[in-house]
């Protein structure tokens, strides 16, 4: 693991504690990396409750609640099923913030309109959600590298 992800991993924890704050992760395309990085962290278990890595359909609709219609009508890679993603999180969860990752990082995958590199987040907070959509460039590796520090980033944006 990279210093410059134990870092952000550090900066998020600490974030988090300031504000008395749980995350939890939905993951599909990182495999579970965002968790993996806060779990570096020593005493993360004061700010970090679980990880859901669901990288199937079937199990993002069993585990997270997501209507199989919203994946069939949008795809699994949209922000919609991200930011379901990161709700089905929390309401699965003791969690008060969650983030979630759904992508194709390739190297096959790519459909129209989605090339390989595409990635969508999701930040929630009680009802407040906040998605994003990014195409990051790069191998496999270093499309979901990107993913999980855009993913941690935009979680230090969306607490603070």
């Amino acid at each position: 693991m990279t210093n410059e992800l134990i870092d952000l991993a550090t900066r998020v924890g600490q974030a988090l504690q300031a504000k008395g704050l749980l995350l939890c992760t939905a993951e599909s395309c990182t495999g579970g990396g965002v968790a993996q990085a806060v779990t570096e962290i020593a005493g993360s278990s004061e700010w970090f409750d679980c990880g859901f890595v669901t990288y199937s359909s079937a199990s993002k609709a069993e585990l997270l609640d997501i209507s199989p219609a919203l994946m069939a009508q949008l795809g699994t890679v949209s922000e919609e099923v991200a930011a379901a993603m990161a709700k089905g999180a929390l309401a699965n969860s003791n969690a008060h913030v969650a983030l979630a990752t759904t992508g194709i990082a390739g190297p096959t995958g790519a459909v129209p309109g989605k090339p390989v590199g595409t990635i969508c987040f999701a930040w929630a907070r009680g009802d407040a959600v906040h998605t994003e959509r990014r195409v990051f460039q790069g191998d496999r590796q270093s499309v979901r590298e990107q993913t999980v520090i855009h993913s941690m980033q935009g979680l230090l944006r969306f607490i603070e």
